[in-house]
């Protein structure tokens, strides 16, 4: 769960005025671990994928009735699509930003865990914590993996998407969209894909905070 609101201003303003390792020890000294952060991170990151679907979804839709455009404003047609594909890359930005702060926090975790293992002295909790460590990092690099690969899939998306915008953009008329008409079959697949692959790391995102918030 979320902290209080007040946590959030502080740590907002921490992030702006200092370093990752200040900002941590600053939130601990209120009570707010590492432990919690990478939850909320994991969190962030699986509410920024779900959005990119969304806007990739939404941006999909408006080429397509740019695609089908029959009578009517071309050119409103047009920036509607290109805004949407503008927002998409946005969304993209914010996907790939969460992610890095996942990875930030989930480095200062572990290399405190590790560290504070050395400190038990007793051999059966000093075993039990370096157990829970390894079973912790493996999921979190199963959960990285699918984060990656869902991430992986949208620059290819992205890409298609400003070419097709451009080429409209410099011939926009109804020739030319006719003969964007299968380089839309194309995109749809990948978008799809996309999809598909952001599902699979929004699942492994809720198994890795369900297991940290049960530990």
């Amino acid at each position: 769960m979320k902290r209080h609101i007040s946590i959030a201003i502080l740590a907002t303003s921490l992030l702006l005025t200092g370093c990752q390792s200040a900002y941590y020890g600053a939130m601990e000294k209120v009570g707010y671990h590492k432990r919690d952060i990478m939850v909320d991170r994991v969190e962030d990151a699986r509410e920024s994928q779900q959005e990119a679907q969304k806007q990739f979804s939404s941006a999909l839709e408006e080429m397509q009735a740019l695609l089908n455009h029959d009578g009517g404003d071309l050119e409103t047609a047009y920036n509607k699509a290109k805004d949407e594909y503008e927002s998409s890359q946005k969304a993209a930005d914010d996907v790939s930003n969460r992610i890095e702060k996942v990875e930030d926090v989930a480095d200062a975790l572990f290399d405190e865990w590790q560290t504070e293992i050395g400190e038990i002295s007793k051999a059966s909790l000093r075993r039990s914590s370096e157990s829970k460590l390894r079973e912790t990092q493996g999921s979190y690099k199963q959960l990285v993996r699918t984060m990656k690969r869902a991430e992986s899939k949208m620059a290819p998306v992205l890409t298609a998407m400003k070419d097709n915008m451009l080429y409209l953009k410099h011939n926009l008329n109804a020739q030319a969209i006719g003969a964007m008409k299968g380089e839309f079959s194309s995109l749809q697949t990948d978008i799809s894909g996309l999809i598909q692959e952001m599902n699979k790391s929004i699942a492994e995102s809720n198994k890795f905070i369900a297991a940290m918030e049960g530990n």
